[in-house]
């Protein structure tokens, strides 16, 4: 969620509570509706240290996603700039063959699984790009030792870049169930309607709406803040970017240079087969 639309919600909720506790007011007596002041404090109280315990294990659950989205996302690209460096060890073909689906991988990645994964989509395809380097990994013959111990690194390195890639996407889709969400805004609502019996004709005008404002603001803030690390890759602030394999792009057409590799990209731009 971008910085303008978080403005608004909570412009618009901070409206709307004030509108109601100064519509509340009109009919509420002197001193508030509760008799006793120190006893309702002391449960509002309680409610509000339930939802902040409560808004923090969820804080924590969905930061715990994001980190791992975040970690997923860097060492995949890293595990791809460094599988390149080990298909140079392999015999001249195949290491130019791999080194163009490298290429295309980290493409295909920044430009045909991002989007989606923007838009809350969590894919369970294949990269297609996977499978290429299969079949020209395992048509391969090593008849060195250095090709062999490069063919079993890569094998490792395959391995550490589909768990990173899976650690990638996890969070695309939210990991946050349903009936977490209904419990913190279901407290939330009950925060917020138990703050209405404060209402004092008594009082200021202005002392109400700071009364209800500021409560409503760190409730609204803690809920947005909730909804973001719940979809790192929305646009907004804070949302992962595909930096880190933008990055590994430019260190592969970099070092394909360096290898003295012409072989065109089997790809466009994005990622998508030519042939």
């Amino acid at each position: 969620m971008n910085l303008a639309a978080s403005i608004a919600i909570i412009v618009v909720a901070d409206a709307v509570a004030i509108a109601a506790i100064l519509l509340v007011r009109r009919r509420a007596p002197e001193g508030s509706f509760f008799t006793d002041g120190d006893r309702a404090s002391g449960v509002f109280g309680v409610l509000a240290t339930c939802f902040a315990i409560f808004a923090g294990f969820v804080i924590f659950l969905a930061f715990t996603s994001y980190d791992q989205s975040l970690s997923g996302a860097d060492s995949e690209a890293l595990t791809v700039a460094q599988q390149y460096e080990t298909a140079q060890f392999f015999p001249p073909e195949t290491a130019r063959a791999l080194g163009g689906a490298l290429g295309c991988y980290a493409r295909y990645v920044v430009h045909q699984e991002w989007p989606l994964m923007e838009d809350g989509v969590k894919s369970n395809d294949l990269n297609p790009w996977t499978v290429a380097m299969f079949h020209t990994v395992r048509a391969m013959k090593a008849t060195t030792s250095a090709q062999q111990s490069a063919f079993d690194k890569w094998l490792d390195q395959t391995s550490d870049r589909e768990e990173a890639r899976r650690d990638r996407i996890h969070g695309a889709a939210g990991i946050l169930p349903a009936s977490l969400w209904i419990v913190l805004l279901l407290t939330a609502a009950v925060v917020f309607s138990y703050m209405l019996f404060f209402a004092d004709s008594a009082e200021m005008r202005r002392s109400q709406a700071m009364l209800i404002g500021s409560a409503t603001t760190v409730v609204v803030v803690t809920v947005l803040a909730i909804y973001a690390l719940n979809n790192p890759y929305r646009p907004g602030l804070g949302s992962i970017k595909p930096h880190a394999m933008e990055r590994t792009i430019t260190l592969i057409d970099q070092a394909r240079v360096v290898v003295d590799d012409r072989t065109p990209l089997p790809c466009d731009e994005e990622g998508a087969p030519t042939s």
